[in-house]
């Protein structure tokens, strides 16, 4: 019997996203090795992703050379050092890759589909929403090197229409629309053991990165000075995956003793947060397929955000959980947390659309059906 192909997933060890693909590789394909090569394991205070369990190829790590925090400056600086250290990167993995020879690799996000087309490895790409939607139209550098890495890979998978189409107008490609699955066995396990119901007394929660793209500060102000909703001071809890470290201390001088800071949590302490949740907050400047408001939606919370194309994708069954809301209405807020209240009567049941859509077990599925052709 012919011997299948590694799958080895070339990205950043520390990225959520990735990690979850690779996990999902992990328990779902027991025929081949599945492995990990990577250039960042931790570093600037990001948690340790990967164990002693996982098979991990290491380039030249860069974890050391990077700031303490997260910062403007520290993100400025890591992608310098990248580029600088992308000539050495791209002759390791050309290196590795002769003691892999079959192997198939699953690059995500941009810089890793770069070092894949420059060392000249199959590879799948899965690019980032930014590295579509915002990073080519910033830098024509970024955009010549990405064209040529999505036109050398063997197939591209996106999350979104938005993603597919401004992929394919910057490299003539057309990715495969596959979504960033959620981890449902863990939300019903979760929802199980709490046996919470309909016992949601968190407010508020903000679930995206603690930056300027996510207007963190508009929803502060949007809570702060709306004097009636504020007579009793209504708490937002925080957890993001990521921040920018000036923002933070500036929006920090805005927040009360009753907000909570919890920062980067683990998914499954995520999970219990959004099981608790009334009205969840997703209102970024840009944004590709979301996966925390739909793993929020499955959570059974209500989710406020602005309007986008994605949205157009989505079964009822979720549009129903959804709020779209306008930052330039002063009571936006206050109105989005009376109207949460009301959908949160009534608990989610996903329709099999949504579960085909969403389940994370079966979107890698379709990735593995692109590394069997």
């Amino acid at each position: 019997m012919k011997k299948k192909k590694p799958i080895i997933f070339l990205c950043g060890a520390r990225d959520f996203h990735a990690m979850d693909w690779y996990k999902s590789a992990k328990e779902l394909i027991n025929d081949r090795e599945v492995s990990i090569v990577t250039d960042l394991i931790t570093g600037e205070g990001f948690i340790k992703l990967i164990n002693n369990d996982d098979i991990v190829y290491k380039l030249l790590i860069l974890d050391n050379l990077l700031f303490k925090k997260q910062s403007s400056l520290g993100n400025l600086w890591r992608n310098i050092l990248k580029l600088i250290v992308l000539p050495l990167q791209v002759a390791l993995l050309r290196n590795f890759s002769k003691k892999k020879p079959d192997a198939i690799y699953h690059a995500h996000s941009m810089y890793y589909l770069w070092l894949a087309w420059l060392a000249g490895i199959p590879f799948i790409g899965t690019p980032q929403g930014s590295d579509i939607l915002i990073k080519p139209f910033k830098s024509k550098f970024f955009k010549f090197l990405s064209a040529k890495a999505m036109r050398a890979a063997l197939a591209l998978t996106v999350d979104s229409k938005n993603m597919q189409e401004k992929a394919e107008s910057i490299s003539g490609i057309k990715p495969f629309i596959i979504q960033n699955g959620i981890d449902l066995a863990s939300i019903e396990k979760l929802n199980s053991i709490t046996n919470i119901k309909n016992k949601r007394d968190i407010p508020i929660l903000s679930i995206r990165g603690f930056t300027e793209l996510y207007r963190i500060k508009e929803l502060i102000k949007a809570r702060n000075k709306n004097i009636e909703f504020t007579k009793n001071i209504t708490p937002i809890t925080f957890i993001y995956p990521f921040y920018e470290q000036a923002y933070k201390i500036e929006i920090n001088l805005e927040l009360t003793d009753k907000d909570n800071d919890l920062g980067r949590v683990d998914s499954d302490s995520m999970y219990k947060l959004m099981l608790k949740t009334q009205l969840v907050i997703s209102i970024p400047i840009s944004d590709s397929s979301p996966r925390s408001v739909y793993e929020s939606i499955f959570c059974g919370a209500a989710v406020a955000v602005v309007k986008n194309n994605y949205l157009s994708l989505l079964p009822e069954c979720m549009l129903k959980r959804i709020i779209i809301i306008d930052l330039n209405n002063n009571n936006w807020l206050e109105q989005a947390h009376a109207k949460a209240k009301e959908i949160i009567q009534q608990p989610y049941i996903p329709s099999e659309q949504a579960l085909e859509m969403f389940d994370q077990r079966k979107s890698f599925l379709k990735i593995v059906k692109l590394f069997s052709k």
